[in-house]
């Protein structure tokens, strides 16, 4: 059964979501690398502040502290607001999450692709179903090098486990959070479709990967 709105509980809703957005939007990508001295990454590769350009650093220590990083924020965002309410405010706090991600208010609303965040908001929700997701991503990452097709492979069968699985209210959520993702991976799809899409651990086709 899909969650009722309780309208007396929106200003409160209104405060989680800003919760949610203020954690999601933290950039590791951009703090960690710069840090570490590497610069901005966003001036690199493909300009993206996520894990996969930052492994064009040729830095793998700092492309994991971002991928764990964008993930921990999702999943504090969830686990934090579970901890005071029920089940529907802790999705709040997750879409809030995802959205500070991909739309930093700090970075002039240009953040990343999601999938991380999403994979943090997952593991909070539903353990089991991320741990699938993390296994189909390995899979398809190592059978193509292709980190975006990994990605948007695993989110598209995510709804649908979490349907199975009975999380009605989840599905609904990873539903929007899977389109959203699918739209800022629109540049991507458009290269795997040309043949042109950068691999793991090469250099990016053009900024945007």
């Amino acid at each position: 059964m899909l969650p009722t709105v309780d309208w007396p509980q929106l200003p409160l809703a209104l405060a989680v979501f800003a919760f949610g957005y203020l954690l999601g939007s933290i950039p590791f990508g951009v703090i960690l690398t710069r840090f570490a001295g590497t610069g901005d990454v966003r001036t690199i590769g493909s300009g993206n502040i996520g894990a996969t350009n930052v492994l064009r650093t040729g830095r793998k220590w700092l492309a994991a502290a971002t991928l764990l990083g964008d993930a921990v924020k999702g999943a504090l965002a969830v686990v934090a607001v579970s901890m005071i309410d029920g089940p529907f405010l802790p999705l709040v706090a997750g879409f809030g999450a995802f959205i500070g991600h991909l739309f930093p208010v700090w970075l002039g609303f240009k953040g990343g692709k999601g999938v991380a965040t999403y994979i943090g908001i997952l593991f909070a929700l539903s353990w089991p179903v991320a741990i699938g997701f993390c296994l189909v991503w390995v899979a398809i990452a190592a059978l193509t090098r292709y980190s975006s097709l990994a990605g948007l492979t695993a989110s598209g069968l995510t709804p649908v486990a979490l349907w199975f699985n009975g999380q009605h209210p989840q599905t609904l959520l990873f539903a929007v959070l899977t389109v959203l993702l699918w739209l800022r991976h629109h540049e991507n799809i458009a290269r795997l479709i040309r043949g042109s899409e950068g691999k793991i651990g090469g250099r990016a086709a053009r900024p945007g990967a």
